[in-house]
């Protein structure tokens, strides 16, 4: 068994888990289900999840077996990628019922992780927590099993960020919706936020030097790497690389606009000849 496993999950599945626990039953506490991804060099990737119904009582748990199988060969058929690495809950920890529901995914793939976010905001916060289950006890006595943490981090793709972004302007506005942004508009406003961000490093370095705050040792460096990693360049040529790329997406823009047209007016023709 590989006890060195860390978790990598995309804000897509953390997403359906609250949308899962804001749909769940009246009398449901929590909800579970199955995560889906896929394993390489001891990395588990979590993509995609869905939600499993089950009871729990005071000594049992019965989850949906059939439903779940069922589940996993759909979305198969959909992402052939995506395979079962193993099961997620909502909640703060481990419960009892835990080792039962594991047992099952223990069948279903190899080293099941299990994930649990917590949905109550214990400590004013989503927490994601990962575990992977390891046997304990000695040999020819007692043995039984025990949830290890193990490291889980958020990565995203970049059109999952762009998503992102959009989703975080309605916790500053009173709109539950937002509309994309154009392509223009939206380098606008990244130009600005980085302007930004220059303004505040600026005003950090000129304070430090200053000797009005104490110097970081590992902000120095993170800025070291962050300026050695900028192309050397002078600005006549970063004004011809960047008014080319802005012409590469004027030209885009100009050419799907055309698309869009082209399309709409043979809809409108087609009626007309059918009519």
């Amino acid at each position: 068994m590989a006890y060195n496993l860390s978790v990598k999950v995309h804000p897509v599945v953390l997403f359906q888990i609250v949308d899962a626990y804001e749909r769940r039953n009246a009398d449901a506490h929590r909800v579970i289900g199955t995560l889906l991804g896929s394993v390489e060099k001891g990395v588990v990737e979590v993509t995609n999840c869905f939600c499993v119904p089950h009871k729990e009582y005071e000594e049992t748990v019965e989850a949906e077996i059939v439903y779940a199988k069922e589940m996993f060969e759909f979305n198969k058929r959909v992402n052939p990628q995506e395979n079962i690495v193993g099961w997620w809950a909502t909640g703060h920890e481990v419960t009892s019922h835990s080792s039962a529901i594991h047992d099952f995914y223990s069948r279903e793939c190899a080293n099941p992780i299990h994930l649990t976010l917590d949905t109550t905001l214990q400590g004013e916060r989503m927490g994601v927590k990962a575990y992977l289950n390891v046997p304990i006890g000695v040999p020819g006595g007692k043995v039984g099993c025990m949830f290890t943490p193990i490291s889980v981090d958020v990565i995203c793709y970049e059109p999952e960020v762009v998503g992102i972004q959009l989703a975080s302007k309605t916790a500053l506005s009173h709109k539950e919706t937002v509309e994309p942004m154009m392509d223009l508009a939206r380098i606008a406003e990244a130009t600005n936020k980085l302007s930004g961000l220059l303004d505040t490093v600026l005003a950090y370095v000129e304070d430090v030097l200053a000797g009005k705050t104490v110097p970081d040792n590992s902000v120095g460096r993170a800025l070291t790497d962050m300026i050695n990693s900028v192309p050397k360049m002078s600005p006549e040529e970063f004004d011809k690389m960047f008014n080319s790329n802005i012409k590469d997406l004027l030209m885009v823009m100009t050419l799907s606009q055309l698309v869009k047209t082209q399309l709409q007016l043979n809809e409108k023709l087609t009626l007309l000849t059918s009519v």
